[in-house]
């Protein structure tokens, strides 16, 4: 019988808002009981459209002598603590916001914790609805706003909404088809479509969050019933070194078990290859960018939304769940609503740190400045929401169109547009003496062998992680040493270079295969001499630190079509061509530019039969097969650099 590791949400969400630095649990203990002191918390049940009645929290101030307006976040993680009685101990996007008063609401998503309804995993959006019982979660926002203008005292008629990841993923829905009332949504770490952010990337399963599956697929046990504590169980693998475990599990049909709960008679799920875990039957059932994840995008609608509701959206350079989100969020509503408020704020954080107050802010090993998270909450996200729920909101707020953190040179800038237009496209090529350059020295082979038995790690961590993280700083020095890693390198910089906007990986390569997975690191190598910071692992130093700056991977079969995978021909020159998401860095002079080359990533992502099948979640032992892969010195990286 297999051990299973019960976690609740607000442990879940503890776990992941830990931060070792004690200033910051100081100041958290002051202020635990702010939102207690001054506001009164209301709970109660609003009715969609449907008759579906979802769950809603509203603190309000206390001091009733003005009218406030109202910011707003949806969330699956749910709203708790659960009782009028209790109080959450900091409420709203920041502790400014709180401390100037706002009318703060949380909602718990339809099919989600308290709320009622079937719950559905980033639910399709319906355009041009013609009855009640179309409802999506543009509607669902619509109908929220439209009682809490109407039923909450002393508000303003001025509506906000925001959240991170998932909950940012609601915050840009809300503005599709938007209620009058909402005027600003902050969409932040937002995801964007399920095939590019979080369990996909490119088409790879990110087998790293295989942990996470059942946080979002475990069917609730009385079907559309609400309930107020945990049903869902995440897997317990039964050992720290998750490399070694999945790499005995084999293929990914052999970790079905972990999704069977015994709820199949309750839910009524089919046939018998099911398993109860309706999330792991879709991404095993549907491995190609098909209606089912074309449907539940909401890039693809962001045309639908509308010139009043301003935007602010953030994310962070090194977020290893959603950068694609934010990034197309953000240049979709640009494209698609001409004169509308929006902007982006990006710095250098991981996976929602701009929320968390704190003095040094760190990615892992790598240390970017003081008191940055603080800056964006007090100068940037307080004055964006003031503006528009409190102030003129004429859209002449001071901010500029991107607040962008350049993560070479550790500070702020202030663009009129990103990317910048005045940036330029410059390519170097992979040449066969291992040198990143910029003149093109033929078309000849660089060979390496991919064995499926040994891939190569995404870290050299020892541990088992929820969602992984710190891989995102890493020192790449343990793969550069690897022979399954192509390395391509500057000569040491003379001058500072500096990368802002997308970057694309033109690869022209072979195997002797039909399948192959593609990796490209963009890499910043530090000189000798520079100091080590006090946060780094011991067995680290700064000297010679190879950091990672940008990352992606491309499933070979994909290279053509997301929907449509077609198998490699074997020994065949084959171009493949990557979109590495948008950096900004720079590169100091003394530095060097490095570029890696691999074919395996695990298990930050799933392994690669190498062997072409229909569905790799159902492929068998004998299909995974060691290739010999090429990749050709007419490679090219496309960057945008700005002079």
């Amino acid at each position: 019988m297999k051990s299973i590791l019960r976690i609740t949400v607000i442990t879940f969400l503890l776990l992941i808002s830990f931060q070792s630095c004690k200033k910051t649990v100081k100041q958290e203990v002051v202020e635990e009981n702010y939102a207690a002191e001054n506001y009164t918390k209301k709970e109660v049940a609003i009715e969609m459209r449907d008759g579906v009645k979802l769950y809603t929290t509203i603190y309000s101030p206390k001091d009733t002598s003005q009218e406030y307006p109202i910011v707003m976040q949806r969330t699956p993680y749910s709203s708790r603590p659960y009782g009028e009685e209790n109080f959450r101990p900091q409420i709203g996007p920041n502790i400014n916001m709180m401390k100037e008063g706002y009318h703060v609401v949380y909602q718990d998503v339809r099919g989600r914790w308290k709320s009622e309804g079937h719950y559905e995993n980033m639910r399709a959006y319906i355009p041009n609805k013609t009855d009640s019982t179309q409802v999506d979660e543009s509607s669902d926002t619509y109908d929220t706003i439209e009682w809490l203008v109407n039923n909450v005292e002393n508000n303003n008629g001025r509506v906000g909404l925001w959240g991170i990841s998932y909950p940012g993923f609601y915050a840009t829905y809300g503005t599709i088809d938007p209620h009058p009332a909402l005027k600003a949504s902050s969409p932040q770490a937002c995801i964007g479509d399920f095939f590019f952010d979080d369990f996909h990337h490119n088409g790879a399963y990110l087998l790293s969050y295989f942990r996470a599956t059942s946080l979002f697929g475990t069917p609730r046990p009385n079907g559309d019933q609400p309930i107020d504590t945990a049903w869902y169980s995440l897997p317990d693998i039964g050992t720290e070194d998750q490399y070694d475990f999945f790499l005995e599990k084999g293929s990914l049909k052999n970790l079905n078990s972990f999704f069977e709960y015994g709820l199949k008679d309750e839910v009524s799920i089919s046939p018998d290859e099911m398993t109860d875990d309706f999330f792991w039957n879709e991404l095993k059932e549907h491995p190609n960018y098909d209606k089912l994840w074309q449907s539940r995008g909401l890039i693809q609608h962001l045309k639908n939304t509308k010139s009043h509701v301003a935007t602010m959206i953030v994310g962070g350079w090194f977020d290893a769940e959603d950068l694609y989100g934010p990034l197309e969020t953000y240049k979709n509503i640009e494209k698609y609503n001409e004169g509308a408020y929006n902007t982006m704020v990006f710095g250098p954080w991981d996976h929602g740190r701009w929320a968390r107050r704190s003095e040094r802010n760190l990615v892992g090993n790598y240390y970017f400045g003081d008191g940055i998270s603080n800056f964006y909450q007090d100068t940037i996200e307080t004055k964006f929401f003031n503006h528009f729920l409190k102030g003129e909101g004429d859209g002449n707020t001071g901010l500029p169109e991107a607040y962008v953190f350049d993560s070479g040179s550790k500070e702020w800038s202030e663009m009129p547009a990103w990317p910048p237009t005045e940036a330029v496209k410059q390519r170097m090529y992979l040449s066969e003496d291992e040198v990143l350059s910029t003149e093109q020295d033929g078309s000849n082979a660089i060979q390496f062998v991919s064995d499926v038995n040994k891939p190569v790690p995404y870290s050299e961590d020892i541990k088992s992680v929820f969602t992984p993280r710190k891989y995102m700083t890493d020192d790449q020095r343990f793969a550069a040493r690897r022979s399954d890693v192509l390395v391509f390198e500057t000569e040491v910089l003379e001058d500072d270079l500096t990368l802002a906007g997308p970057i694309m990986a033109n690869l022209k390569v072979a195997t002797t295969g039909t399948a192959a997975d593609w990796i490209v690191k963009i890499i910043d190598v530090h000189p000798d001499d520079v100091e080590t910071n006090e946060e780094m692992q011991d067995h680290l130093k700064m000297s010679n630190y190879h950091l990672m700056v940008r990352s992606e991977v491309l499933r070979g079969r994909f290279r053509n079509s997301f929907s449509n995978p077609e198998p490699f021909t074997p020994n065949k020159k084959t171009d493949v061509n990557i979109k590495l998401q948008d950096v900004y860095h720079t590169f100091k002079k003394g530095h060097r530019l490095q570029v890696q080359v691999q074919s395996t990533w695990f298990p930050l992502i799933d392994l690669n039969p190498q062997t072409y099948v229909e569905n790799i979640f159902k492929a068998d032992e004998d299909d995974f097969k060691s290739q010999t892969h090429t990749v050709f010195s007419d490679s090219s990286l496309e960057f945008s650099v700005l002079q």
